[in-house]
């Protein structure tokens, strides 16, 4: 019988469980799909799409966790794909996940058939490195899947166990990266299973999740999708982990218990740790090891090559040439007041503490000797001689943005371009409204959207209850149309109509056009031009001395 069954396509097995439910008087409908490892059994939701939870498509290896994972082996039985789960990590001081995490959530409009294979976009999830899952706070892509899309939402390691670097070949770096990569393998092979066309993945992220599909475009494995959408995340941000660690293992083992200076017994021993134990001392030590903690210390590094050794990216992607970026359509931007999570903890002292200028400018450049004047120029520039108090937050604020997120957004978009990316649409999310995602979970009172606010208007969330606010509709309506219309022609505006009013143009060597997506939707030429013209004069004074 399960020979049978994995002979058929996903839809004739569908009918034939229907008819066996309809014979037994029952009405669940749980979809099930002949994929090349195995048949998965999914779930029907009530508006009768199919929803696959936690597919696997790799596996940790447990002697070494910290190294690659290996494609999954498949099944010899039905896999029951009903929950989904979350790789370590810590949120709010409690560890939680698990290391048998390298799965996937599938969803699948009712309207997806063999004649008719649907696009498939593959969401890839922020948290700096360290946290998130492929269902962050109950995430749910209902509002894509009305446009007829596949959404594919992946995990991969984050935290010591993605992005530890060492200069070993069993540790080489990037782990998560590398995690995703068999997740887009698998994807490619066996989507057509589900209704997906394999030739049309888009891959969209936000934060990490955005600088992952960005560096998947430059990486050095194979092209595994045909368009990008870089959500706060630009490559260029200043992310890079300056140098390897080769004493993380051991500082590590002595938290646990074993002093020694052997870097193969250091991961030995504390592979054989709990995983949940590792990754909650990870967080307590936070800034002691390059590899764990926040946003600001889990990050990518340049690999170190070694015979034998896939490398996922080992130059800087200002430094590479992209023959996969060159047949790429990217969408790429970022949010107005991208800097505003800072003022739920914003005080004086804060301010004093944290913005010194010459301190900010260290995450990206070593500027040595001319750290001073290169600091006393950009102060000027945002704050004249005014004390940093909250009295200037708001050019502080601009700062923070156009460091981390705007200027290096307009260097990735040239970058793309020079590689001879297929289209570059640039864009700044500025709506405020019910549902923008951070402002609202740490009560920020601002008049822009800040960093992840966009989320709230491609997917819904379980603190999102309740009647929907018109506006707030409106909004879901046209970023969820542009975004599916860019996975469907790899254009996000083709044609003029009541919700979309306006033409939305690619960058090109000479033009600079850009999408503000508010309320309305206002085309818009070279953005925060006075602000973008003062960096572009600083990277010709400073540029060489970028890290």
């Amino acid at each position: 019988m399960l020979q049978d069954l994995a002979n058929m396509n996903m839809f004739s097995v569908v009918l034939l469980i229907a008819l066996c439910a309809s014979v037994k008087g029952s009405s669940r409908l749980d979809p099930l799909v002949s994929t090349k490892g195995g048949l998965i059994r999914g779930l029907q939701s009530g508006d009768g799409n199919a929803i696959f939870l936690g597919v696997p498509y790799a596996v940790v290896d447990k002697k070494n966790p910290f190294g690659p994972s290996k494609p999954h082996p498949g099944f010899d039985h039905i896999f029951d794909a009903f929950e989904s789960n979350e790789c370590p990590q810590v949120n709010h001081g409690i560890a939680s996940g698990t290391l048998d995490c390298l799965t996937m959530n599938i969803y699948v409009p009712s309207i997806a058939d063999s004649q008719r294979r649907l696009p498939v976009m593959v969401w890839i999830h922020g948290g700096g490195f360290s946290k998130g899952s492929a269902d962050s706070d109950g995430l749910s892509p209902k509002f894509l899947l009305k446009h007829d899309v596949i959404v594919v939402a992946i995990n991969y390691r984050l935290g010591a166990y993605g992005f530890m670097c060492l200069d070993i070949p069993e540790v080489p770096g990037n782990q998560g990266f590398k995690d995703q990569v068999l997740a887009l393998r698998w994807i490619n092979e066996n989507i057509e299973a589900f209704g997906g066309n394999s030739k049309e993945i888009t891959v969209f992220g936000e934060s990490a999740g955005a600088i992952s599909v960005n560096l998947h475009l430059f990486s050095l494995y194979e092209k595994l999708f045909q368009r990008a959408i870089i959500q706060s995340g630009p490559a260029l941000t200043h992310i890079w982990k300056r140098t390897s660690d080769n004493s993380a293992p051991m500082k590590l083992a002595s938290e646990l218990g074993l002093n020694t200076t052997n870097i193969y017994e250091a991961l030995d021993y504390v592979a054989s740790i709990d995983a949940l134990k590792i990754i909650k001392i990870c967080d307590d030590l936070d800034n002691t090891f390059a590899f764990m903690g926040n946003a600001m210390v889990t990050i990518p590094c340049l690999e170190k090559e070694f015979e034998g050794v896939d490398n996922f990216i080992t130059d800087h992607p200002r430094n590479v040439v992209s023959s996969k970026a060159k047949t790429t359509s990217v969408i790429i931007g970022y949010n107005s007041d991208e800097a505003a999570v800072m003022l739920a903890t914003a005080t004086d002292e804060y301010y004093r503490q944290v913005f010194s200028f010459g301190s900010n400018l260290e995450i990206g450049f070593d500027l040595h000797d001319d750290l001073k004047d290169a600091a006393d120029t950009v102060r000027h520039f945002y704050v004249g001689d005014a004390e940093i108090t909250k009295n200037v937050e708001e050019a502080i604020l601009d700062f923070s943005t156009d460091f981390t997120y705007a200027y290096p957004t307009q260097l990735t978009a040239d970058l793309l371009l020079a590689n001879g990316a297929s289209d570059v649409y640039r864009y700044i999310f500025s709506y405020n409204g019910g549902r923008n995602l951070l402002s609202i979970q740490m009560n920020l009172n601002i008049t822009g959207a800040t960093h992840a606010d966009e989320l709230g208007y491609l997917f819904d969330y379980d603190m999102f209850d309740g009647e929907i606010d018109p506006e707030d509709q409106l909004v879901i309506d046209r970023m969820t149309a542009i975004w599916t219309n860019f996975a469907k022609f790899g254009n996000p505006t083709p044609e003029i109509t009541e919700l979309l009013p306006v033409k939305w143009d690619p960058i090109t060597t000479t033009t600079h056009p850009y999408l503000d997506i508010n309320l309305d939707l206002t085309p818009g030429s070279r953005p925060n031009h006075d602000r973008m013209a003062f960096w572009d004069l600083f990277y010709r004074l400073y540029g060489k001395y970028q890290i």
